[in-house]
């Protein structure tokens, strides 16, 4: 018997899967009916028979990288990845896969360390590869985070937009405020606060791809006196600022540094500052990032429970004054970003190559049903010194400020 045949009817409880193995003999698992969904998968590599039971998660994205998966019968990958990642869920915490999910766990914990050096070479392992790359599927502000869909018809540009203006007003801003944005991205965050509501902003990135675009960026708009971007980690960062804010940086930490890192935040924090820490979090306990992700796509990433931040802020003199936990908007996000990528497959494939198409289309689609379906969602945070430091209620976030009107005129970017 193939080793894969009792792996799958312990996972495979919802839905059908069809599995064509590498002799070309067809395996169902499940149980097939006219309402549930079947899916057809097709391995071209006897390897894939014992490696999708000892390392599944890079069995499956290596084998559809090198075209050793393919998806058959009109099965897209995302049916695929919906249908597998719907029976994880259901069966991590029962039997055989309970155990390996915590050992998982345990060895999440033991391996996120991201000291000063493995933390550059991480960041660029992902964010250096090219803003042609980016440019295929992000919006033209080059937002790579979760955006915020007031309105389910709100177009991807819109709700990154909302993103922003949201931040901001939890942020409190008055014009002049000296601003620190920790993993500035490509900038236009930070331009933003900058344009709109007349902060002073610093931002410091470890990708030096991101830092030349950010501050070309912000000498094209007119900006470069009150926005400027440097190469710099934030336990380098000896400034004080009245306003400090992360946005899709935290969840590159590691665990080992969340105490480090609210410490560095108390410390260039003014007195009655405010700060917002945006973050990809759990739902449910912690857990690693799958091995193929670590591998491929953002190595040295840890996805943290709310218990683990708190943890590490509580040790601090810093308080919560807000928590907001945003459910599927990063799925529809990446809904978008999927989307997009796919249209443009060709051009990112004269830029690389198909097995990298193919890595980013699964890491793409796998983030995505990770959202929708899993324990994934976005929490921010906001922290202040003082109690009074905000309002007493929320009613401020539903509260446009007025227009800030700054001396100069800025160019607008396009």
């Amino acid at each position: 018997m193939k080793p894969f045949i009792p792996f799958l009817r312990l996972l495979i409880r919802k839905g059908t899967l069809v599995v064509i193995d590498a002799d070309g003999q067809r395996h169902v698992f499940g149980e097939p009916s006219r309402n549930s969904d079947t899916v057809c998968m097709k391995f071209h590599d006897k390897a894939l028979h014992t490696r999708l039971v000892t390392h599944p998660s890079l069995a499956i994205g290596e084998g559809f990288m090198d075209g050793a998966i393919t998806c058959e019968e009109g099965t897209t990958l995302y049916r695929l990845l919906l249908l597998l990642m719907s029976n994880l869920a259901a069966s991590t915490n029962h039997g055989v896969l309970g155990f390996f999910n915590t050992i998982n766990r345990f060895i999440g914990r033991a391996i996120a360390f991201n000291p000063l050096g493995r933390a550059q070479r991480n960041v660029a392992h992902h964010y250096d590869l090219g803003d042609d790359l980016f440019a295929l599927f992000l919006d033209p502000d080059r937002q790579y985070s979760c955006a915020y869909f007031a309105d389910p018809s709100d177009t991807l540009e819109q709700a990154q937009a909302n993103k922003k203006n949201l931040i901001a007003r939890k942020l409190l801003l008055s014009p002049g405020m000296r601003v620190l944005d920790i993993g500035s991205g490509w900038g236009g965050l930070g331009l933003t606060l900058a344009e709109k509501y007349g902060a002073n902003v610093t931002g410091i990135t470890l990708s030096r791809e991101q830092l030349g675009t950010s501050n070309a960026r912000a000498r094209a708009a007119g900006l470069d006196d009150h926005c400027v971007f440097r190469f710099r980690d934030y336990r380098r960062e000896a400034g004080r600022y009245e306003r400090i804010v992360s946005v899709g940086m935290f969840e590159h930490v590691g665990l080992r540094h969340y105490r480090t890192f609210f410490r560095c935040l108390e410390d260039m924090l003014e007195d009655n500052g405010v700060a917002l820490i945006h973050s990809i979090g759990m739902f449910d306990r912690p857990g690693p990032a799958p091995a193929w992700v670590k591998k491929y796509i953002f190595p040295g990433c840890y996805v943290p429970a709310l218990s683990q931040v708190m943890d590490a802020v509580q040790r601090t003199g810093l308080k919560v004054t807000d928590i907001e936990i945003w459910r599927l908007h990063y799925a529809e996000t990446l809904r978008h970003w999927r989307s997009r990528f796919l249209a443009n497959r060709d051009k990112a494939l004269a830029l690389y190559d198909e097995r990298f198409c193919r890595m980013w289309e699964f890491y793409l689609t796998c983030a995505e049903v990770s959202f929708r379906i899993g324990d994934l969602m976005i929490f921010q945070l906001q922290l202040a010194k003082r109690q009074d430091a905000v309002p007493l209620t929320r009613d401020y976030l539903s509260i446009q400020p007025p227009a800030y009107e700054p001396e100069y005129q800025p160019i607008i970017y396009h």
